[in-house]
């Protein structure tokens, strides 16, 4: 299988990145259909950890944004995750922003999207993931929750607040992205005030929630690796105040300093991989000495190799996710990353 995508990904390459995201996955789908990817992919590393509750058979996970509805499940579980996440997806359909809105950034392996959130929906997402093998078989899935881009920035607790009570429970773990640069004001929802009152208003329907399912769904908080010492040390008090499980560092940056130049470096939206990988690592180092052990951390950025996930893990990561490093590595960084990581 690794010999394969590096012959496939000149030919994936010479194509729009959108139309090659979606006939890669499509072909995944296919190929674990007929059985060819039990047959060619490594076996899944076991290497338990446990976090919030949650039993994970490895410390390595597929980031939110690869499979926005819950289309490709059983075929990404396949490829040895210890996880997935899903999403993001907001309570109603929506198409996101015009295309083009994905580019590669070869040079600097590097990708800029400005999708904006789009997806089926909630409740279309739902229905695939109870359809899914792997969610059947009790694989841990973690749905991350976003906001309308027709709902007012105002209102935007209201959007995370149903989206919870929808995904609760199929949810192993639901994620909270107020961290995309892609929809117009979201990032200002890191800001103190406005996290407050939705941590607030979250953390109350959790309560009704668990009393509802009887059982305590962890909820993780996504952020940006574009904050300041000052609001990491914010964000992280409001964790610990309002009793929110794990956080998960980082998402896109909007920073284009390290792609000045190249092409498509100057196009908007969010920049992953590779140029990610240090600002994604200064903020787990910096939310780690000021969390200590109390509240957990994903580390997600610029992972293109093992040696890259475990330094995720030496900054303070507890567990890691994957995306970007996906699109230029292909399965075999999945393996890869977990051997690095194994105890």
């Amino acid at each position: 299988m690794t010999d394969s995508y590096s012959l496939l990904r000149p030919w994936l390459f010479c194509l729009d990145p959108e139309k090659a995201h979606d006939l890669t996955l499509s072909n995944l789908d296919r190929a674990q259909r007929w059985g060819l990817l039990q047959r060619f992919i490594t076996k899944p590393i076991a290497d338990p950890h446990t976090l919030c509750g949650i039993q994970f058979p490895n410390p390595v996970g597929l980031a939110a944004g690869l499979d926005k509805d819950g289309k490709h499940i059983d075929a990404l579980a396949a490829l040895g995750f210890g996880f997935l996440e899903i999403g993001t997806v907001t309570p109603r359909p929506q198409p996101g922003n015009p295309k083009p809105r994905m580019f590669r950034l070869s040079e600097a392996q590097a990708i800029i999207n400005r999708m904006g959130f789009n997806n089926d929906g909630v409740e279309a997402c739902i229905a695939r993931v109870r359809h899914s093998k792997f969610w059947q078989s009790g694989g841990v899935l973690g749905m991350n929750i976003g906001k309308n881009a027709s709902t007012p920035i105002e209102e935007a607790s209201k959007d995370y607040v149903f989206a919870m009570e929808a995904v609760y429970e199929i949810a192993s773990y639901i994620t909270v992205n107020i961290s995309s640069p892609n929809t117009q004001h979201l990032r200002s929802l890191q800001s103190e005030e406005m996290l407050r009152e939705l941590l607030r208003e979250l953390s109350e329907e959790r309560k009704k929630l668990s009393d509802r399912y009887g059982v305590h769904k962890p909820l993780f908080l996504k952020i940006a690796p574009d904050l300041d010492q000052g609001d990491l040390h914010l964000i992280a008090d409001l964790l610990l105040e309002f009793g929110i499980d794990a956080v998960i560092a980082t998402n896109t940056t909007i920073s284009r300093e390290a792609v000045q130049g190249m092409d498509h470096g100057n196009e908007a939206g969010g920049l992953s991989g590779a140029p990610v990988r240090k600002a994604s690592n200064w903020v787990i180092k910096t939310l780690k000495a000021r969390l200590g052990n109390d509240l957990p951390i994903i580390g997600v950025g610029g992972i293109m190799s093992g040696a890259d996930a475990r330094e995720k893990i030496m900054a303070g990561a507890s567990l890691v996710q994957l995306y970007s490093g996906l699109i230029y590595r292909g399965p075999e960084l999945v393996n890869d990353c977990a051997k690095a990581l194994r105890r």
